[in-house]
């Protein structure tokens, strides 16, 4: 392996989050090849673990941490949030959907190949969350909990910055009518998220303004969303999506990071 590094151009980052250490990375700057090629983050996957160990170690170098505090967890589209104050091994976080600290040092990673990962902050960088939001888990409380989560850490939800990251659209995502109505049953606010699709009976679903929705409705302070489609960009963004319409097969995914900074 190289020590090549990921570069800016490599990397979407948020005006609303400047001067705290993030990224939203993109499938480029890694070692990975075929269809992982090349910034596979994944411990999940079927990826080449050195590769896999290169990859994560040059995000951990992007957001100034070392690499085994550059952590995540396996995610399974739910609404538990981990609050951390020590690093596991690489590959063994428990089971959830968010991460937040108040640990200098830590740097919380969560995955994604269309679902939206949600950056949260403080003014200063000193408290953190990252949120693997799909449409499951934000239906089911997977933000609220995050910022419930920061407020137990001292970080009101009017003093967070959330960002919304690269995610699939609201022009690539159709859905049929038992996602909609599994989403109208436990929130009926979503119904202004569904427009009628072009094939008859389906929908289009809006989820990254239904991630904002969400965000502003318990309080956050300041939300955007980037309105970066991971569908349709395929030399940035790997896509659960895409990789189900050209009929399957291995995928890479992408991490969203954002490290905590001393006071």
């Amino acid at each position: 392996m190289t020590d090549s590094a990921i570069t800016d151009a490599q990397v979407v980052r948020a005006s609303a989050l400047e001067g705290v250490r993030h990224g939203f990375f993109t499938r480029l700057g890694g070692v990975s090849t075929g269809p992982y090629a090349t910034l596979n983050c994944s411990t999940r996957s079927a990826d080449d673990p050195h590769a896999l160990r290169e990859n994560r170690r040059r995000v951990a170098q992007y957001v100034g941490v070392l690499p085994d505090h550059l952590l995540g967890l396996t995610q399974v589209h739910g609404d538990r949030v981990l609050t951390l104050t020590v690093p596991w091994p690489a590959g063994a976080g428990p089971e959830g959907d968010a991460l937040v600290t108040a640990t200098p040092g830590l740097a919380l990673g969560v995955i994604t190949a269309d679902c939206a990962p949600i950056l949260f902050s403080n003014a200063q960088g000193t408290v953190v969350g990252a949120a693997h939001a799909g449409w499951r888990g934000a239906c089911g409380g997977i933000i609220e909990a995050t910022v419930a989560a920061m407020g137990a850490l001292g970080c009101g939800a009017s003093e967070i910055t959330a960002v919304v990251g690269p995610c699939i659209a609201p022009a690539s995502y159709e859905v049929g009518p038992d996602m909609r109505d599994a989403v109208l049953a436990c929130d009926v606010a979503g119904d202004t998220f569904f427009s009628p699709a072009a094939r008859a009976g389906h929908f289009m679903f809006d989820l990254p303004g239904y991630c904002v929705m969400r965000l502003a409705r318990c309080g956050v302070g300041s939300v955007m969303a980037l309105g970066l489609d991971t569908l349709h960009d395929e030399e940035r963004f790997f896509s659960h999506r895409r990789r189900t319409l050209a009929g399957g097969g291995p995928i890479g995914h992408q991490i969203s990071v954002i490290a905590c900074r001393a006071v």
